[in-house]
């Protein structure tokens, strides 16, 4: 009866360390995104906070398989100007520059089959759409709030 006991003991304790291996080493989140190098900086990236996208150099970038972030944006939008300010804290502390886009523009792309509503933060992945920013999804739903909420879905994509 003890011997069975501790067994059940050492086996629990077996299980519970791979599991705790796991949760740190990122075992059980889904893929990451990984950005072209060519949109992080080294030291600052500067005063330019986005880079404008059109519909022509969003099919030439994904045409090219190229992988990278574009903010998708309509002037005169107050949940636009909240994640603008959001993108542009988290675009200088992890020196990075991303692309933005008007969302009349991204309705004439290859983008608007996934995307169908502004603000969003769209992650592009070897010319295709990974992941993005929904306010549809009540996961998602936080981060058009919170800052804190908005960097922690940027870092579990990136």
């Amino acid at each position: 009866m003890q011997i069975a006991g501790l067994i059940i003991a050492l086996v629990g304790i077996l299980i519970g360390g791979l599991l705790f291996m796991g949760a740190v080493s990122n075992w059980f989140s889904g893929p990451k995104a990984e950005i072209d190098a060519e949109y992080y900086c080294e030291e600052d990236c500067g005063e330019e906070t986005f880079m404008e996208l059109t519909k022509d150099g969003y099919k030439e970038l994904t045409n090219a398989k190229k992988s990278f972030v574009v903010f998708i944006d309509k002037d005169g939008c107050t949940t636009a100007d909240k994640m603008r300010g959001f993108l542009d804290d988290y675009i200088k502390n992890n020196k990075m520059k991303i692309y933005r886009m008007d969302y009349d523009d991204m309705k004439e792309t290859s983008m608007h089959e996934l995307v169908k509503r502004y603000p969003s933060v769209v992650i592009v992945v070897k010319g295709k759409v990974f992941k993005f920013l929904r306010d549809d999804n009540n996961e998602d739903v936080d981060a058009f709030e919170s800052k804190e909420a908005f960097e922690s879905w940027m870092g579990k994509y990136l």
